[in-house]
């Protein structure tokens, strides 16, 4: 199974919980650029309206008549609060406005806090104004606003919630790929189990029947008898896919040696097979048999194909130091090229000519999300062989 959100048994809930999150991210957005813009607009009215007085006075007034007022209106307006400013006198003293102060500083103190202000000012890379007043020079640093410096991070900003917009409907639309993906394997499973259930049926009331002749061979009879015992367990997996797997305790090596000796001999006799068993006695772990077992189908089947009917094939089954078992399975066949390493447990992927390229998928599959296992390439080389491992949690 794949453990994936099923957006179409939970339809309405995700597309609610996108849409939510969708509004938020657009009404943030629109919030903060209407802020921005209200901010802006303040300060053009300030500066228009700085204009109309200096053009006002400029054309009614006399030349000394006194220009406080114009100086206060400057002064006053509310983007000249908002910039951090440090006048340097000629002398070295400084004076400073928009910079909150700690409290009873003494003069000296002032001036050190000041220094360090001015430092930090001096970053912002803003050219000091000269003031010349004939005699001394005096100089204004000043630093950026509070709005300067939203609207210079304002466009990283909006990446950030375009590049997290894009990433929520990428993951939304993969997980409802891999949802539709999830619901068509369930469907052929299940609709493949059905299709098997009545012939199987048959054949095993014939299997019944030949039991009972003795002028039928019995051990060819066994052997059928396996076969059709081998179709019933591939109906049970199939009808157990998409399906809450039930784990129970079994004996890992006795379910792995059982299955090898059936393919042992269904398989071409120029294969040797090897089973080496380094565990416990009667060593059990939580498994799903029959699913399990199609695993280690799934590997040593595409491990005879790899050989073409002709090599060694080994198990190995050991204890690792952080209590997990590890199954080797090994064999003598063409190996795997390093550019199909990272494609092979990929659905449809395959080298062969009539492959599905859906067996190694699967068996990856029902290790790591109904076993909380772990299924990789150990190690594979060019014409010498490949050895698939698979890691199952603690021993029991």
């Amino acid at each position: 199974m794949i453990l994936t959100v099923d957006i179409y048994s939970r339809n309405t809930w995700w597309k609610i919980a996108f849409l939510v999150f969708c509004l938020i991210v657009g009404a943030f957005s629109l919030y903060l650029t209407d802020k921005l813009v209200t901010k802006l607009e303040e300060r053009e009215k300030q500066q228009i309206e700085i204009y109309a007085e200096s053009f006002k006075y400029m054309m009614t007034s006399e030349p000394n008549k006194d220009i406080s007022f114009f100086f206060d209106k400057i002064t006053k307006s509310n983007e000249n609060n908002t910039i951090p400013t440090i006048l340097k006198y000629g002398s070295g003293y400084l004076d400073s406005k928009n910079i909150e102060l700690p409290k009873d500083l003494s003069s000296n103190e002032r001036q050190v806090f000041l220094k360090g202000k001015l430092d930090e000012i001096i970053l912002d890379d803003n050219v000091p104004i000269e003031v010349d007043a004939g005699f001394h020079k005096d100089y204004i640093y000043y630093g950026n606003s509070q709005l300067l410096n939203i609207l210079r991070y304002y466009p990283l900003f909006q990446l950030l919630i375009v590049l997290i917009f894009g990433l929520a409907a990428y993951l939304f639309f993969d997980a409802s790929r891999r949802s539709e993906q999830n619901r068509v394997w369930v469907g052929l499973a299940k609709e493949t189990a059905h299709q098997l259930g009545t012939p199987l049926s048959s054949l095993t009331a014939w299997v019944e029947f030949f039991k009972t002749d003795p002028t039928y061979d019995q051990e060819i009879v066994k052997e059928l008898e396996k076969d059709v015992q081998r179709l019933d367990v591939i109906t049970t997996r199939f009808s157990n896919i998409g399906s809450i797997p039930v784990l129970k305790e079994e004996d890992v090596a006795e379910t792995i040696q059982t299955f090898m000796s059936y393919l042992q001999k269904r398989i071409s006799t120029k294969v040797s097979f090897s089973f080496v068993n380094e565990l416990p006695l009667n060593t059990t772990i939580k498994l799903n048999k029959y699913l399990f077992e199609w695993v280690i189908e799934n590997i040593c089947k595409n491990a005879v194909d790899a050989m073409e009917g002709v090599g060694a094939l080994k198990v190995v089954i050991k204890e690792l130091k952080n209590s997990q078992i590890a199954i080797d399975i090994s064999d003598t066949g063409k190996g795997i090229a390093k550019k199909n390493l990272s494609k092979i447990f990929n659905p449809g992927f395959s080298t062969k000519k009539r492959g599905w390229g859906l067996g190694l998928t699967l068996a990856k599959r029902i290790i790591e999300n109904y076993h909380n296992g772990k299924l990789l390439v150990r190690n594979s080389e060019i014409n010498k062989g490949t050895t698939f491992r698979i890691l199952l949690g603690g021993v029991a």
